[in-house]
């Protein structure tokens, strides 16, 4: 990783320890100043960084954009879920895609259709479940989701790249999470953990590209 990739790591990280601070204080204003400048930092990082594989760069740049426009969308004084939902839907089948691109270990992703599923199926029924008593419509969309996020923990681990798979983790973590808080049960802590989680998701991410 290059020195302005590192700089501008650094910077994100600290954009991102606002944004914590914003959702511990409940700061309307830090938020909206801190939350979309760590994921626009993340992606001009991602495009500037000397990647392990070039063809898989394109793809993760894709991916922290679409997660940019999810952030907006669901930091909006009039939040637009679906909006958000359909943008770190498409940004995990961008991750998906720049992990097929840079190569796929058959016996990782073996494994991980075996593994993700064991995890993913439970949440899920409760998630579902809690998504069709607060709106019947939002099964569908939420249910694709989930099927997304377990393709990109698979991709991840089909990768065999330590920090790819902890990143890809930590994201599906904070997916689950925000969907739990939502449809199943609402926790005291779950604010801050959300975007914790999502931002070191995000820069695990980022960082196995150039490692």
């Amino acid at each position: 990783m290059n020195t302005i990739a590192v700089v501008l790591l650094v910077v994100a990280g600290c954009f991102a320890v606002g944004n914590w601070m914003s959702r511990l204080w409940q700061l309307q204003w830090l938020e909206y100043a801190t939350k979309p400048a760590v994921t626009a930092l993340l992606a001009v990082t991602a495009a500037v960084l000397d990647p392990r594989d070039v063809g898989a760069r394109p793809w993760f740049v894709v991916a922290l954009v679409l997660s940019l426009a999810g952030d907006v969308f669901l930091m909006l004084p009039k939040e637009r879920f679906v909006e958000g939902l359909a943008s770190f839907l498409l940004g995990h089948i961008a991750y998906v895609v720049g992990f097929g691109v840079a190569g796929l270990a058959r016996n990782w992703v073996i494994a991980g259709l075996l593994l993700v599923p064991i995890v993913i199926v439970p949440v899920g029924h409760a998630v579902l479940g809690g998504a069709r008593r607060h709106d019947a419509k939002l099964v569908a969309p939420v249910a694709i989701y989930m099927a997304v996020i377990s393709m990109m923990l698979v991709a991840s681990l089909g990768s065999k790249e330590p920090l790819a798979i902890v990143g890809a983790i930590l994201f599906a973590f904070s997916d689950s999470l925000i969907a739990w808080n939502r449809f199943v049960k609402p926790l005291r802590w779950a604010s801050v953990a959300i975007m914790v989680t999502y931002h070191l998701g995000q820069a695990g991410l980022l960082i196995s590209l150039a490692v």
